[in-house]
């Protein structure tokens, strides 16, 4: 517990600063920012070499954070996250409060409530969503631990937590966009 709390807390430096950091999410190893922080978004695309019009998701702590950060959010979608069975990501219409390059050209954001207890209370302690995207460079392999990390990954943080991942299958989550007229379509299973 003290290890966490140790984490959290260095972790919270580097993302006020505009860092990045490699963290242990809910799914696969992370990079992660300041959700809010257009130049720190800049910098995850330029590090995973990732087109712009790619969109990257992010992280809250709960429903409640979930609600700031969406004009809002379907019925049906608390629905699917109570009953899901693996780590959910969904795809909402009109986020707000983030930075303009999160958001895809069609006015949508990917967004998660982790699971994972060290991303939840890191999230809540630093009270703004934070960007998740697979540690990988664009087009490889996402790597399933740290010793399956590039060199390029590795050195192209600013930080790295020293936390193992706790979810040892180590797959991306699900992906589901939700409509303005609470449509579903499944993007990834």
């Amino acid at each position: 517990m003290e290890d966490q709390k140790i984490e959290i807390e260095k972790t919270i430096e580097i993302l006020k600063r505009g860092g990045l950091i490699l963290y242990p999410t809910d799914t696969v190893w992370g990079i992660g920012c300041d959700a809010t922080n257009a130049e720190a978004v800049d910098k995850i695309y330029s590090l995973k070499k990732r087109a712009d019009s790619k969109a990257l998701l992010c992280l809250v702590s709960d429903f409640k954070m979930l609600q700031q950060y969406v004009e809002e959010v379907p019925e049906v979608a608390y629905d699917i996250l109570k009953y899901a069975t693996k780590a959910t990501t969904i795809i909402y219409d009109r986020p707000l409060r983030v930075a303009e390059n999160l958001i895809a050209k069609d006015n949508t954001l990917g967004i998660r409530v982790a699971r994972d207890p060290f991303c939840s209370k890191l999230i809540r302690k630093f009270k703004r969503p934070i960007v998740s995207t697979s540690a990988n460079i664009s087009g490889k392999p996402t790597p399933r631990n740290l010793q399956e990390m590039s060199k390029e990954i590795l050195e192209g943080v600013d930080y790295v937590v020293n936390l193992p991942l706790q979810n040892k299958d180590a797959k991306p989550s699900s992906i589901i966009k939700i409509g303005g007229d609470s449509t579903v379509k499944i993007i990834r299973k």
